[in-house]
This record gives C-alpha cells, sequence and structure tokens, in this order.
C-alpha cells in the first residue's frame, strides 16, 4: 500500500496496482496546491500500527487523523462510511437510506469511488442490492478478502468458496 500525509493527517491510502493511482497523485497535489514527494510523517506511524492491529484482528475502528478533501456530499458519504460496523455489510441503496436520501444510490457509490483512504474509510463494506460483491477499486477479490478478514474476527461467519 501507499499512504501520503500532510501536516494535519493522512490524506491517502491506497494499493499500490490500484488503477489511476497517479491520477489520485494528480488530484492530491492539485487539491492542496503542492507536489507528491517521498517523505515521512508523523501521521504514517500511527496508520502503520493501526493497520497492524486491523490485521491481526486487533482493531475495529481507525482513529488516525484523516484529512480528506471532497464535496460536502463525498464527505458526508464517507463519514457514513465510517459507521458501518466491523464485519458487516450495507448495500448502496442502505447507506443512501442512512443518508436520508433513498434516491441517491448511484451518487453514493461514485463519491464510494473518491474514497482516497481505502480500508480506514472502509469502502469494502458496501455491496451490491442484491448482496453481491461490486465495486471496489482495490479489485473484487482484496474486497472478498477484507470481509472475510473482518467476519473471522467480528465472530460472524464467514463465506467459503468451495470451487
Amino acid at each position: 500500500m501507499v499512504a501520503g500525509a500532510t501536516k494535519e493527517g493522512i490524506c491517502l491510502l491506497e494499493f499500490t496496482d490500484r488503477e489511476n493511482l497517479s491520477a489520485e497523485y494528480e488530484e492530491l497535489a492539485k487539491l492542496f496546491n503542492t507536489t507528491i514527494k517521498p517523505g515521512y510523517s508523523l501521521h504514517f506511524w500511527a496508520l502503520k500500527k493501526q493497520l497492524k492491529e486491523y490485521f491481526r484482528g486487533k482493531r475495529e475502528k481507525f482513529t488516525v487523523r484523516l484529512v480528506t478533501p471532497g464535496t460536502d456530499f463525498q464527505k458526508t458519504v464517507w463519514k457514513e462510511l465510517t459507521n458501518i460496523p466491523f464485519g458487516e455489510t450495507v448495500s448502496y441503496q442502505e447507506q443512501a437510506a442512512a443518508l436520508s436520501n433513498t434516491s441517491a444510490a448511484r451518487a453514493v457509490a461514485q463519491a464510494n469511488a473518491s474514497n482516497r483512504i481505502a480500508i480506514v474509510i472502509p469502502c469494502h463494506r458496501v455491496i451490491g442490492t442484491d448482496r453481491a460483491l461490486v465495486g471496489y477499486g482495490g479489485g473484487l477479490a482484496r474486497k472478498k478478502w477484507l470481509l472475510d478478514h473482518e467476519r473471522k474476527y467480528s465472530g460472524k461467519a464467514v463465506e467459503l468458496d468451495l470451487f
């Protein structure tokens, strides 16, 4: 994974093989009126510690400081993502309903796709209305792995594929 930070907090956490990652770098550079360059931030230390805890099954919620530039709607959608409990899923329709806008499922899906902070802002917990795995920038196999990982550590049944 690759992470980005400002003085205020984490602004990027993505899988290195994510399609259009360079476009995300360009967008962040424009949003912050800066250039993206290698470096270190104290926020990386907190992020790395919390990610290790998450992958060991010891953390369900993240407390690392985040910087999430976007529209008001995107920020509302991303905030709602953090309310989805560890080990659980909701559909885009259910997420839209939680925002009191049941007709906004497509807009919610687009906002989720614009999330630049994978895992910490858990867009992987959103699935199709038919409960199918859909729409994850990190790939559906990775989405399934993350959901299975969370189910395992939350005590919920893990879905197994035999073939």
